[in-house]
């Protein structure tokens, strides 16, 4: 979601601020601004806090601080790409924001008692322009501003409530950003001669690889030749300074037409990456790189009884395959849990239970919340799955499988929910194992289909002609229904969830075997019906499912496993997988989905990539 970036340098810091935000546009956004505290009059201007904002993209902003009329220089300097929450998209609720010109402010979260700040802030005299929360902050600081400005964030922190990562000048420390968190990922980045805040590690790509990932309720204050990180406490604490290696070429486009096409077609090299040195199934696989103790892997995969998975979206739908995957190989009871909603009820606590996060970014807030909800609750056999080592997931999670699918830009997640997938799965063949229920023969056959998944997947891959024509009938339709049975209905969710994303067609999903219940009123010659047709046990109930909606005049598209004996006639389109795949068989039937989706949204003129109103890394509730 939204981006920050700031920089104290002993050079002008502009530059780096908008590539800064370049390279976080793959968050989502609606607007963006840069703000520096220049030391010297430019074009007119008198020194001070001056700014550009724009709600276009980011190469707008860039023409507009290139403006020769413009002139926006200066050695301090903040940056922001926004994601409306509180506000319309628009220039004046565009970050930064400033407070009588002496304080400016960016800001990444919610706020929620700002609406009693902002009274008694007009009750002091402060005249509001925007409707944003992130506006309260900055008049909040300002009204505790004496001078010292991290003595004024300490004391703004004390009274705010909710999510935030801010960076913070004031126009009389023109060499001095303060940074804060809470709730909110903030990183602090070491260069020389300068020194950065982001809220990703991917915003300081090629600027520096030396980061430093504030703690919950740290404040760090940034200079050019110092910093100091505090803690919760306002006492001074030393953070680890990492290493990471941002991969900033991984955002060039190459011969594709988009990010997401791309990613598409770099799965079979995600799945290979991600499953790379795997020679068997042992509980290290899952030891943390942040923090695990030997033999903990060990200690908790024999000790659960069953297992609680926690996620949001994409990997929701990820966590209801691996349900299946569970409950029948290492047979533990599974439960999925959206994470927005398990926080929020009264739940029966299992301290036995292992408790599953899946995140590609490793900050999507509500899981995140959901996690520490359970740990709270008295479950301390914590595992994530996740595509970002050094993420805050990773760090609070006593075990933990890092997926490899490389920076996903595309806000439609693609190869990051197939080694997801591919994550689940193993870690359900090691739950299956400590339990002694996964013999050497089956561990065998297990590793032997998942080595062999890259180059299946290349065939998937290579039906994308055929999904091409379907996505010419799809292109002009307004709804769609999407069916599968047992463990491909979570697919078929996931497949309407990708057409809905992108296209803007209003698409659902259903257990085939529920049309009967409802969705069948929907059924007529303009409502497409996609469905997931794998060769498994449930093929003949789902055939008796594709009659009705024949029956109905519906129109059919079946992807279909080669053996299935399901046939193209009059309003059956079919299209046959290359083999069947057996329990790993949902992360090949998704691909034609998604590129179903994709080439839908190609022929209807929509924006694939950064699609209208969502957002990539979801970092507020």
């Amino acid at each position: 979601m939204c981006g920050i970036v700031g920089a104290v340098s002993t050079k002008n810091i502009v530059p780096v601020l908008v590539q800064g935000l370049q390279r976080l546009e793959y968050r989502g956004y609606d607007s963006c601004g840069v703000a520096v505290n220049s030391t010297t009059a430019q074009m007119g201007q008198a020194p001070g806090l001056q700014r550009a904002r724009s709600t276009d993209r980011v190469a707008e902003l860039i023409a507009q601080v290139n403006e020769p009329t413009a002139g926006l220089q200066g050695f301090t300097g903040i940056a922001h790409t926004r994601w409306a929450t509180h506000g319309a998209p628009a220039v004046h609720n565009a970050h930064p924001h400033f407070s009588r010109d002496r304080i400016g402010l960016v800001h990444n979260g919610i706020i929620e008692n700002h609406e009693e700040l902002r009274a008694e802030l007009q009750a002091k005299g402060y005249v509001f322009v925007s409707q944003t929360d992130t506006e309260v902050m900055a008049h909040l600081i300002d009204s505790l501003y004496q001078g010292d400005l991290l003595q004024a964030v300490f004391q703004a922190t004390q009274q705010l409530h909710g999510a935030y990562a801010i960076a913070v000048m004031a126009k009389d420390e023109p060499h001095r950003v303060i940074g804060a968190r809470a709730g909110s990922p903030l990183i602090f980045g070491l260069g020389q001669g300068e020194h950065f805040l982001a809220s990703d590690a991917m915003a300081l790509a090629g600027v520096t690889n030396q980061i430093v990932y504030l703690a919950e309720g740290d404040v760090v204050d940034v200079r050019v030749d110092s910093y100091q990180v505090y803690d919760q406490q306002h006492l001074p604490v030393q953070r680890e300074v990492l290493t990471v290696h941002a991969h900033s070429g991984a955002a060039e486009l190459g011969p594709y037409s988009h990010y997401m096409q791309k990613e598409i077609f770099e799965q079979p090299r995600a799945i290979a990456d991600t499953l790379e040195g795997i020679e068997g199934i042992v509980p290290e696989l899952f030891d943390n790189p942040a923090h695990t103790s030997p033999g903990l892997a060990h200690k908790v995969l024999s000790e659960v009884d069953s297992v609680l998975i926690l996620a949001c979206g994409t990997s929701y739908y990820s966590g209801c395959v691996a349900k299946y995957w569970i409950e029948r190989i290492a047979q533990l009871p599974c439960q999925v849990e959206v994470a927005s909603e398990y926080r929020y009820r009264d739940s029966v606590p299992n301290p036995r239970s292992l408790v599953v996060t899946i995140s590609q970014s490793g900050e999507t807030a509500d899981t995140l919340a959901a996690l520490r909800h359970a740990q709270s609750l008295g479950m301390p056999h914590t595992l994530t799955v996740c595509n970002v080592s050094t993420s805050a997931m990773v760090r609070e999670c006593a075990l933990a499988y890092i997926t490899r699918a490389g920076v996903e830009i595309g806000v439609a997640s693609t190869k990051a929910f197939t080694t997801q997938l591919a994550g689940l799965f193993l870690m359900t063949l090691a739950l299956a194992k400590a339990k002694g229920r996964l013999s050497t023969e089956a561990e065998t056959q297990h590793l032997k289909a998942m080595r062999h998944l890259p180059v299946a997947l290349q065939s998937v891959l290579a039906l994308e002609p055929q999904l091409i024509a379907w996505a010419q009938d799809f292109a002009s339709k307004e709804n769609a229904l999407f069916l599968g049975r047992g463990l491909h209905y979570p697919i078929a969710l996931e497949g309407a969830l990708k057409l809905k994303e992108i296209s803007y067609i209003h698409a659902e999903a259903y257990p085939a075997g529920e049309l009967k219940h409802g969705p069948l009123a929907l059924v007529t010659n303009a409502m497409p019906v996609v469905t997931v047709a794998p060769n498994d046990t449930l093929l003949e109930k789902l055939k008796s499912n594709l009659q009705e909606v024949r029956a109905r005049g519906g129109v059919l598209y079946v992807l279909a496993d080669a053996d299935t004996r399901i046939s193209s006639s009059e309003g059956v389109h079919v299209i046959r997988m290359p083999e069947h795949y057996g329990d790993l068989s949902p992360l090949l039937h998704v691909v034609p989905l998604q590129l179903l989706a994709y080439h839908t949204a190609c022929a209807r003129g929509t924006d694939v990539d950064k699609p209208r109103n969502l957002a990539k890394s979801v970092t507020v509730e």
